[in-house]
């Protein structure tokens, strides 16, 4: 290959992160309108800069080309469409109005893989609506908030709730560096953060995130979040987990505070590094760690330390229309058999789970998004029993998810996929059909 086509490579590829630092500017919650603009306007200039160069190296209609132009477009419609709502620098934005939600049908084998009836009925749901309202209150104060509707009914006897998703104050100290306090998003995986539908290719969020990093999860706390283009982090002291609900198979979930009257008695601390190692390449690791407790005493009146060390490590490329993305996380808890007493079933002294996933557009030549993708995870929430337990270790559970996402436009997306599940009871394989959207 010679070397004028890695030098064209090598300038796409910065391209292509120039346009993750727009899109990121386009979908940051806690900005509004005016620092928005400023941002993609800057952007879409650096992006043509080097599409004028891309094109000097490459010939007429080279993909290449056409996919950034592509991209360009995109920015200008957003641009557009900031200036048709009245946004300019000069006339800043104190509040803002957003969301997403996202609706599934899941139609269940009628036999598990163990051979047996699975006594499951299909069924459809409106899963959730999300609604953001956020204020600055000048250039240094914000306000960022969601609240969540799930699954369409709430009250007695109704399947769903209205919840808090966050809700914080942040205080902007400098471009690289932000106070919070309130009630936070745990900065752990790819989706806590960042569980929009049209963020994420299949119909349900990946099972490690769930089971071993019990999404959609936040707790009351401050700190701190800031970096630069090439390294980002966060830092936070908030309530624990509450280990009287963690359970062998549904993990650390039901231990979450989520800042409604939780117990306060044992704090824990958290925090997130992101680098970009490469154009394209992000790494990172995170690590949330503290007692479980929650002061709670044994039956010999001693109480309960419950020490968690909860970790992750993970890394996204994306080149071109593909996307790659792998997640490992473990976590280590004590005094699991003492926990157990209080949760009323074995609790594992070690939960692990991975996954890696990869999706490809592969129609970048287009406007529109057609992703297939694939996933594959491994995780078991009893991979480790505490001494004495009468439970064996070893519940690991797996899950392939394959499927199809289109995005006729940035902000909406159609999901069909199959989920084949296999662990300790055979699992129940579906299909899944999903609408998404975020505004």
């Amino acid at each position: 290959m010679s070397g004028t086509t890695w030098k064209g490579i090598r300038r796409q590829s910065l391209a292509l992160v120039s346009m993750a630092l727009a899109a990121q500017a386009v979908t940051a919650r806690a900005e509004d309108g005016s620092e928005r603009l400023a941002r993609l306007e800057e952007a879409v200039a650096r992006i043509e800069a080097q599409l004028a160069e891309l094109r000097d190296e490459s010939p007429a209609g080279h993909r290449d080309v056409a996919e950034l132009e592509r991209r360009i477009a995109l920015l200008a419609e957003e641009i557009a469409r900031l200036r048709a709502a009245g946004t300019s620098p000069s006339q800043p934005r104190s509040f803002s109005l957003g969301g997403y939600g996202e609706a599934r049908y899941e139609n269940f084998d009628s036999r598990t893989g163990a051979g047996v009836t699975s006594g499951k009925e299909d069924r459809v749901d409106f899963t959730r609506l999300v609604l953001y309202i956020g204020h600055r209150f000048g250039e240094r104060w914000h306000l960022t908030s969601e609240i969540e509707f799930e699954h369409a009914l709430a009250g007695d006897g109704e399947p769903g709730e209205v919840a808090i998703e966050q809700a914080y104050l942040g205080y902007r100290v400098s471009d690289e560096l932000e106070l919070r306090a309130g009630l936070l998003l745990v900065p752990l995986g790819f989706i806590n953060e960042m569980h929009e539908p049209p963020t994420f290719p299949s119909v349900n969020r990946p099972s490690v995130e769930r089971y071993i990093i019990p999404a959609t999860w936040r707790e009351l706390g401050a700190g701190l979040s800031g970096g630069g283009e090439r390294l980002q982090y966060r830092a936070y002291v908030t309530s624990g987990l509450d280990g009287a609900g963690f359970g062998t198979l549904s993990g650390l979930r039901g231990g979450r505070g989520s800042g409604a009257e939780a117990r306060a008695a044992d704090l824990s601390l958290s925090g997130r590094l992101d680098v970009a190692a490469a154009p394209g390449l992000t790494i990172g690791a995170a690590l949330f760690a503290g007692k479980t407790g929650q002061g709670r005493l044994d039956t010999n009146g001693t109480p309960i330390a419950g020490r968690l060390a909860l970790y992750d490590l993970h890394a996204e490329w994306r080149f071109r229309g593909l996307r790659v993305r792998a997640l490992w996380a473990a976590a280590s808890l004590g005094d699991a058999d003492r926990l157990a007493a209080l949760a009323g079933e074995p609790i594992g002294s070690r939960m692990i789970g991975w996954y890696l996933e990869a999706s490809c557009d592969v129609l970048s030549s287009s406007r529109h998004q057609l992703l297939p993708f694939v996933r594959h995870e491994r995780f078991d929430t009893f991979d480790r029993s505490p001494a004495g337990a009468a439970v064996p270790a070893g519940m690991e559970r797996r899950v392939t998810t394959w499927g199809l996402a289109w995005k006729p436009i940035e902000e909406i997306a159609l999901k069909l996929d199959r989920q084949d599940f296999d662990g300790p009871d055979g699992g129940v394989d579906q299909w899944n059909l999903g609408i998404g959207f975020v505004f």
